[in-house]
């Protein structure tokens, strides 16, 4: 992995690091890289309340705003940045207000490397809009002095329309970092991360890729 001055981490809720990008925010960490995340939103519209329940749609926002804070200390993530945007309505910001003020943030922080989704092929409108904005600052930035652009893309026909990942990162050596972030925000994986516990008894190469091996694709405008 190529050492970076600055990482910049943009995504809309809490989680969404945790599957596709919390292995590589750990390896930048421990290689001594300054990481700092922004997290739009609390998520307070999750689709779950825990298993068995035990959060409200009252008490969500808060329950997540503590995962998200474990989730973060589980990578050793000090520069957390919760903006507080309204969960299933970043999708509705205007557009410049919300590209002005990532732009704020790209112009305080410097990064050498932004991480976010790949517009139109991170299938959640919250999602979208993210993408969509942090391309739109970027693009912004004269050429030569932009930050490179590694985008999650999950969407079905992402392969057949934009190719295989250019960057794929093996995070074997900070797996437990990344299960352990995955587990904190408990709300939202307790179920998935239940399923999880024979096959990864009997070393289940399916899953064991999943977690190890996080891809992106370099956005090129």
């Amino acid at each position: 992995m190529e050492k970076e001055r600055q990482v910049l981490v943009i995504f809309p809720h809490p989680d969404d690091e945790a599957f596709g990008v919390s292995g590589t925010i750990a390896l930048h960490i421990e290689n001594n890289t300054p990481v700092t995340y922004i997290c739009m939103t609390l998520g307070e519209m999750g689709r779950n309340l825990g298993n068995p329940p035990f959060a409200t749609r009252e008490s969500l926002p808060k329950i997540r705003k503590k995962e998200l804070q474990d989730a973060a200390d589980a990578l050793g993530l000090t520069d957390l940045r919760m903006w507080g945007l309204r969960d299933k309505t970043v999708e509705f910001e205007d557009d410049d207000k919300l590209t002005e003020k990532i732009s704020e943030a790209i112009q305080e922080l410097n990064p050498s490397l932004i991480i976010s989704f790949y517009p139109g092929y991170s299938v959640h409108p919250d999602h979208e809009a993210c993408a969509r904005a942090v391309v739109r600052a970027v693009g912004q930035i004269e050429e030569t002095k932009r930050p490179k652009l590694n985008l999650v893309a999950f969407a079905n026909n992402s392969i057949a329309e934009i190719g295989e990942p250019d960057i794929l990162h093996d995070i074997t050596a900070v797996e437990d970092k990344k299960i352990a972030s995955i587990k904190a925000h408990r709300s939202q994986t307790e179920s998935m991360v239940a399923t999880w516990a024979e096959k990864m008894k009997n070393q289940d190469p399916t899953l064991l890729n999943a977690i190890r091996r996080e891809r992106f694709w370099t956005y090129k405008f």
